[in-house]
């Protein structure tokens, strides 16, 4: 039996202290005392009916002495508040006991009264651990044996010897059950402790990470395997609203870059991710055209779980209407400054082409003049690629080429011919004696578009005396192009985002030098709309290379077009 008395006793030895500790002080799995003593008052207020009808009783004045000592002690540990008491005052009861089913016992031997000692044992080696278990079974033994030395004389000395034997049967078992009990409840309540722990921690982290992610100002969305939406955050929230505001949200519509081409459902970000797609930087414009828009720019990307197995996806959204705007605003400005060059542009070139005509010209001068009226054609084209980049609806300019083969070494001979005073200003010396004889099959005046634009920047990026190295080569199929310089060199994020349009990297911010940040991103365009490309590997502070790689010959074919 279990009892709950929460006091220890300082006189006990070490381990019947942690033991009574240990084993009393859980009042929510043990029995209370008052429940421990009704049980056996119940069995001894059956056995006292049960006496009534029969005529075995010795002594009836004695028996139910025996009986209402049990009741009282019934009523007492009804009424006694043992929590507040120590222990040692609750082991009184079931010693009681003994004492009183002693006196039972001793008024009707021949019932078999002597059983009831097991209740009390039971009680004290299961509550008081080694100390009860002792006193239980001593005690018990001890009134036996002298209800027996008072009684009639029986000679049956092994009934007198089986009983006491029984109460230590049943008291060691009591005893090591309760012990094993408790180690377990010891153990269960270490790893409720260590739950409550690691759930404290949990809860915290979980707490850290929502904190976290609904201090940001972007939107974030969790997609679990199923496609179902499992966390969203604060600025996710905002977002939506700010949706919401712009038009009714079972209304809400989606455009492209456009901002007029409809966006179907099944292609909204979203869905995209949902369905396993992973993309970057995605923009999509919400709200009628004409009205109120907003831009939202969606990111997604794969989760995995500890096997590797598909576990969803997370969408990051932010608002990017700000930024759009602002760059349509530039595109617009530039445009209109582009469109107030074209025309003086255009007077100059006719001037330039009427003095080349002019008989009278000195050789001299007409050869000074055609290199100026190349230049002036170029940075013509040049404005019309801006003008063609502001309008387009997505970082990729659309150019007209008319390709043909073409002799690459004469394209940066006549390009390096452009440079060389500017180049001489600065001290920086062009090597071309690594170019070699190479055709290519492309559209000539877009090949020295990009090949003017590349050495123009080798040279006005260089340092004060650099050197600028011109390498040309054909492998038969493919053409290659390099231009190495000795210049300020570039950051690995400068490399990476070099061909953005409007992009100029951190040395190039810092210095005087100014530029617009299109020309290497309709270099890449031309180049990559003849089916070749541009490579750049560079070093900040030693120098930066570039390689631009075009179709030797015709697509298709192996010779002139």
């Amino acid at each position: 039996m279990d009892v709950t008395p929460t006091a220890s006793v300082p006189s006990a030895a070490p381990d019947t202290r942690r033991w009574i500790d240990v084993v009393l002080a859980d009042r929510t799995r043990g029995r209370s005392p008052a429940l421990t003593q009704l049980l056996l008052g119940a069995l001894v207020l059956a056995v006292a009916i049960a006496v009534l009808a029969t005529d075995l009783v010795g002594s009836m004045p004695v028996f139910f002495a025996g009986v209402i000592g049990i009741f009282i002690l019934t009523g007492l540990a009804l009424v006694v508040p043992w929590d507040r008491m120590s222990s040692w005052w609750l082991m009184a009861i079931p010693l009681a006991d003994i004492v009183a089913v002693g006196v039972i016992r001793s008024a009707a031997p021949a019932l078999g009264t002597g059983l009831l000692f097991i209740f009390p044992v039971m009680w004290l080696a299961t509550g008081f651990g080694l100390a009860g278990l002792i006193s239980g079974v001593v005690t018990a033994s001890v009134t036996y044996w002298i209800t027996v030395a008072i009684g009639p004389p029986t000679g049956a000395l092994l009934s007198t010897i089986l009983l006491p034997v029984v109460l230590v049967a049943v008291g060691l078992t009591s005893f090591v059950a309760a012990r094993r009990a408790a180690a377990q409840r010891m153990l269960l309540d270490k790893q409720a402790a260590l739950l409550r722990q690691s759930a404290e921690r949990a809860r915290r982290q979980e707490q850290l990470v929502t904190e976290v992610l609904d201090a940001v100002d972007f939107g974030i969305i969790r997609i679990d395997e199923t496609g179902a939406i499992t966390v969203t955050n604060d600025a996710h929230a905002r977002l939506q609203q700010v949706l919401a505001d712009v038009e009714a949200e079972d209304q809400l519509e989606a455009y492209r870059m456009d901002r007029t081409t409809r966006l179907p459902r099944e292609e909204l970000p979203l869905e995209r991710a949902r369905r396993g797609a992973v993309f970057q930087d995605e923009r999509v414009w919400f709200g009628s055209p004409g009205g109120l828009q907003r831009a939202l720019s969606f990111t997604a990307r794969r989760l995995r779980d500890s096997d590797g197995r598909d576990a969803g996806a997370v969408v990051v959204s932010r608002d990017v209407t700000v930024e759009m705007l602002a760059a349509r605003a530039r595109d617009e400005v530039i445009s209109s400054v582009s469109h107030e060059l074209r025309t003086p542009l255009t007077s100059i070139l006719g001037y330039i082409e009427l003095a080349i005509d002019d008989p009278e010209t000195p050789s001299r001068i007409r050869s000074n003049l055609q290199i100026a009226d190349r230049n002036a054609e170029q940075l013509l084209e040049l404005v019309s690629d801006v003008l063609t980049a502001s309008a387009a609806a997505d970082d990729r300019v659309e150019l007209v080429m008319q390709p043909e083969v073409v002799e690459v070494s004469e394209v940066i001979r006549a390009a390096v011919e452009s440079l060389v005073l500017r180049a001489g200003e600065r001290g920086v010396t062009i090597d071309t004696t690594r170019l070699r004889p190479a055709h290519a099959y492309v559209d000539p005046r877009r090949l020295a578009q990009v090949i003017d634009n590349l050495l123009s920047n080798a040279v006005k990026y260089n340092r004060e005396g650099g050197r600028v190295s011109l390498q040309s080569a054909t492998t038969g199929r493919w053409t290659a192009i390099v231009i190495e310089d000795s210049g300020v060199g570039m950051t690995e994020d400068d490399v990476e985002a070099l061909f953005q349009r409007y992009y100029r990297g951190v040395a190039v911010r810092s210095s005087p030098v100014s530029g617009t940040g299109l020309g290497l991103a309709i270099s890449r365009d031309i180049v990559r709309g003849h089916g070749g490309d541009i490579t750049v590997s560079s070093v900040l502070g030693v120098g930066s290379t570039f390689t631009v790689t075009l179709p030797a010959t015709r697509p298709g074919g192996g010779g002139e077009a």
